[in-house]
């Protein structure tokens, strides 16, 4: 069965003029955000029907068109999809960038994000940047990230990060493997010049997380711990990353894979980095995790948010909307829009997200409530999977990019 012809959708933050939507005979659907004159995001969604490994073909075709026409550089590419089928969309991927003089070998994270329909490739987001000025950062012979300069400031982006001893083999305790795998980040950053306390957004793709997400959270809050991102003594609490925490098996069956951005630069002129607190949800550290609802980077033209996976939570960390997917979904997107809204943005700012349901037969209803919210081309990718209480069928997360009130400078820690 021959992909749907779709019409490329795109955004701009901040760049007026971009050229008209492109025609693609056997495609899915792309989404094209500019955030600025410097960095974009690609969102691909995947389709029902064809072979994944054609889906992959007509997305990455397309990828590769947007790339060179526009001359960005891939940072962080996540694939969501069934294990299953990640051969073919991996050959698929490497034919199409290669014969574009692409390099294919950078890294990336290929989560098992089953979608809606059962096996196949849900979809892919990319987040790019202009100019040559992007380095790969490697450890233990293996590309694990890159590295950008951009406003005076560097970010440091890692993917795929595991809790893997020397010897390739994962520890049986899942807790020491989200331990190691803590600080194996840790000394990638070092490497670099960096350090854990500069992370300002974390991806945890947990295995099997209902059965273990309280070890989870105690692993990781142990090593934030010893980190010094941890309140010290009761007191006000330490600058703690955004974060998604989400079931996602990686091919190699550990216990967790991670991603992060870290943000770096001189202490004369430090990065435009703020914690977001929501007006709408008490602080995640409150009943355990220890992460923060988002976090804004600051640029000159067009600022970014990291907002973190976000649930049907209420004021007092309770789960809301029990059995009510409908419910639920309206609101969590009440919450991000309070807490977006805080510094003048809305959904409609939403430059990538990923979109969790715990059964797939609420594809079709989160389609209705978010068209109903008028936001139709929402670029999202929309899987299947585990959240991390038993009683939540919906989370997502999100990165925004905006304009800034008066363009006002974001204070920094």
């Amino acid at each position: 069965m021959a992909v749907s012809p779709q019409v490329e959708a795109e955004k701009i933050a901040g760049q007026p003029g971009f050229p008209p939507a492109l025609q693609h005979p056997e495609s899915v659907r792309l989404h094209l955000t500019f955030a600025g004159q410097d960095q974009a995001f690609l969102v691909v969604q995947g389709c029902w029907g064809p072979d994944a490994a054609q889906v992959a073909r007509a997305a990455y075709d397309q990828i590769a068109q947007v790339l060179q026409n526009q001359g960005l550089t891939i940072v962080h590419e996540r694939l969501f999809g069934s294990l299953s089928v990640k051969p073919g969309v991996m050959a698929s991927r490497a034919e199409v960038l290669n014969a574009r003089g692409i390099d294919s070998y950078g890294p990336l994270t290929y989560i098992q994000g089953q979608p809606p329909w059962g096996q196949g490739l849900a979809g892919i987001i990319i987040q790019t940047v202009t100019g040559n000025a992007v380095w790969t950062i490697r450890d233990q012979g293996k590309a694990v990230g890159r590295g950008w300069q951009q406003d005076g400031a560097r970010f440091l982006l890692l993917q795929n990060l595991q809790g893997l001893a020397s010897n390739g083999k994962a520890p049986k305790d899942r807790s020491r493997q989200i331990r190691d795998l803590i600080h194996r980040a840790a000394g990638v950053l070092e490497a670099q010049g960096s350090s854990y306390r500069d992370v300002v957004r974390t991806w945890f793709y947990i295995d099997d997380i209902l059965a273990w997400y309280p070890e989870f959270n105690q692993a990781r809050s142990a090593v934030y711990r010893e980190l010094g991102l941890m309140p010290v003594n009761g007191g006000g609490s330490q600058r703690l990353p955004a974060s998604t925490g989400i079931r996602g098996e990686v091919s190699t069956d550990t216990a967790g894979a991670l991603d992060l951005l870290a943000v770096v630069g001189p202490a004369e002129s430090p990065p435009q980095v703020r914690q977001m607190r929501s007006p709408a949800q008490p602080e995640a550290l409150t009943y355990g995790s220890a992460f923060s609802r988002g976090m804004i980077i600051g640029h000159p033209e067009v600022s970014l948010i990291q907002v973190s996976g976000t649930a049907a939570i209420d004021e007092q960390g309770a789960s809301l909307y029990p059995g009510d997917i409908r419910g639920q979904i309206d609101c969590t997107f009440d919450k991000i829009t309070a807490l977006l809204g805080q510094d003048g943005a809305t959904l409609k700012d939403v430059a990538a997200a990923c979109v969790f349901l715990k059964s797939p037969q609420d594809a079709s209803i989160y389609q209705e409530q978010v068209a109903a919210l008028g936001l139709k081309d929402f670029p999202a990718v929309v899987m299947v999977a585990d959240i991390c209480r038993q009683d939540l069928l919906f989370e997502i997360d999100a990165e925004v990019a905006f304009e800034p009130v008066n363009r006002q400078k974001v204070p920094h820690y």
